[in-house]
């Protein structure tokens, strides 16, 4: 089910680029850096700056052929942010590109409601549109990623002082409606000089070290050290286990099947894509049950793996906030590793499973889950400064995401491997484009242990426009992503 609704509605635009850049921007050169609050170095105008020369923004809305739960919510819909972004460099190369996301309210603003949150998300767009085709500063994408995101958290606190809403939009809400914008400015800018944009990450391009951004340890250091160009010719996909998803036959008999030509179960998808990763949802805040369903979960992996001759493979465990504690975590592994050792044994990471601010609780560290696996932060992941916070109470690895935007995923993959974080690529149920996006980022960044994939579980629909043109990244075999084919132009989502 697909429905689209344009958003491009020009508006007097001299007149008014030149009153918000009055009022609103201040020079590049003045803006203080936001992952770092320190302000960049005064640089000239370079050949391969750019400018953004137009903006547009459309919706499209789908379906979900099942629910999705994690963290005790459940999702069957998806609204997604497409963004189309026209550029110039001084140069004189002119090229467009295309930035997309799922707007995911429910994991990015839980505390409003579907409409309530989605409202403000679609609202929001409709703001960030107006001020990324007003800005007139020149650089590269991460130059104008420092001028734009407070001015897009300014954006932010304006709507939430408009909308009857329960509380302000959160951050990271924000970097996920930024993120299509940001995504846009990098495709862009790769596609004027006809290159993969993991390209022009290098001195060459980038006006600014990286201590502009991480500070005076990254001293020298540009993204092409941390970001290789060439991507990775494969990568394993994890699979999501949602907390609701049927596990094998036996939980088909009080539901209705699905005829749509996709597995129905878990034991269904195995053979089918040859799943090698599976990330197990739980809901946390109740022990026995977040326990019983991980030993079953295991059970039924191990009988399909057995079934096809499999031996290796991982899991990784997604509590979503639910762990009211760390000593409920410390508790789960301990039955766990006891029940089955082989089981625990598997697992390669543990995923968010206190309250995402950290700042609040600082009391659930994670220092001794952290010895038993890594522990990394993803809804508490906003900036820098967040970053340096979890390493202080004990997390020891980060969720890189497309959806909060391309320019914060470079910078914290380079922070977490000079820090020795360990790094993952999580999704947003990205379909399209905006998987993409991500599966772009997961087979660069070095040491990441797979990637997020799962609207082909759960949106299929949103996928078909794009399958035929990219084969095995949006259909899976041996439990691997073909993404060795991601050196196209830009962030490599070509166009019909």
């Amino acid at each position: 089910m697909r429905a689209r609704a344009s958003e491009d509605d020009d508006r007097e635009g001299v007149t008014r680029r030149m009153v918000l850049r009055q009022v609103c921007v201040a020079p590049i050169v003045a803006v203080a850096a936001p992952l770092s609050g320190r302000a960049p170095a005064l640089v000239a105008d370079r050949p391969n700056d750019m400018r953004i020369l137009e903006v547009r923004h459309e919706f499209e809305d789908f379906q979900y052929r099942a629910p999705y739960q994690f963290g005790g919510r459940s999702v069957d819909r998806v609204t997604i942010l497409n963004v189309r972004c026209r550029v110039r460099t001084n140069g004189g190369r002119e090229a467009s590109g295309l930035g997309s996301m799922t707007l995911g309210n429910a994991w990015a603003f839980p505390a409003a409601s579907q409409d309530a949150g989605l409202g403000a998300m679609r609202t929001l767009a409709g703001r960030l549109r107006d001020i990324t085709a007003d800005c007139d500063d020149k650089g590269h994408p991460i130059d104008l990623f420092r001028v734009l995101e407070p001015q897009y958290l300014r954006a932010a606190a304006d709507v939430s002082r408009a909308q009857p809403l329960p509380v302000p939009i959160p951050k990271l809400c924000t970097l996920v409606v930024a993120s299509a914008f940001d995504a846009a400015i990098h495709d862009a800018y790769g596609k004027a000089f006809g290159r993969s944009v993991y390209e022009a990450y290098g001195r060459e391009f980038m006006s600014r070290d990286l201590s502009a951004d991480l500070g005076p340890s990254f001293k020298g250091e540009y993204l092409d050290r941390y970001v290789p160009s060439a991507p990775r010719p494969t990568i394993p996909v994890f699979h999501s286990v949602g907390a609701s998803d049927p596990l094998d036959a036996e939980d088909m008999q009080s539901r209705k099947r699905i005829d749509d030509g996709l597995p129905n179960t878990l034991e269904e998808w195995i053979p089918r894509d040859g799943l090698i990763r599976f990330k197990i949802k739980l809901n946390g805040g109740n022990l026995p049950a977040d326990f019983e369903r991980v030993v079953r979960i295991d059970r039924i992996v191990n009988r399909a793996q057995a079934a096809r001759g499999a031996t290796e493979w991982k899991y990784s465990l997604d509590f979503n906030e639910g762990c009211p504690n760390v000593a409920y975590l410390l508790e789960f592994l301990r039955r766990l590793r006891e029940a089955t050792p082989t089981g625990f044994d598997r697992i390669l990471y543990i995923e968010q499973p206190t309250a995402r601010d950290l700042a609040k609780d600082r009391a659930n560290v994670m220092h001794d889950a952290a010895k038993l696996r890594p522990v990394v932060i993803d809804e508490s992941l906003t900036d820098l400064e967040s970053l340096l916070l979890a390493r202080e109470m004990g997390y020891t690895g980060v969720a890189l995401k497309a959806c909060k935007g391309q320019s914060q995923a470079m910078l914290m993959a380079a922070a977490g491997q000079k820090f020795g974080m360990f790094l993952c690529v999580q999704d947003l149920t990205c379909p399209g484009a905006s998987l993409i996006h991500s599966a772009g980022i997961a087979a660069r960044v070095p040491g990441n242990a797979g990637i997020e994939a799962n609207a082909r579980q759960f949106v299929p629909a949103a996928n078909r426009d794009w399958e035929n043109r990219f084969p095995g990244l949006f259909t899976i075999k041996n439990g691997l992503m073909a993404t060795g084919q991601l050196t196209g132009p830009g962030l490599g989502a070509l166009e019909k």
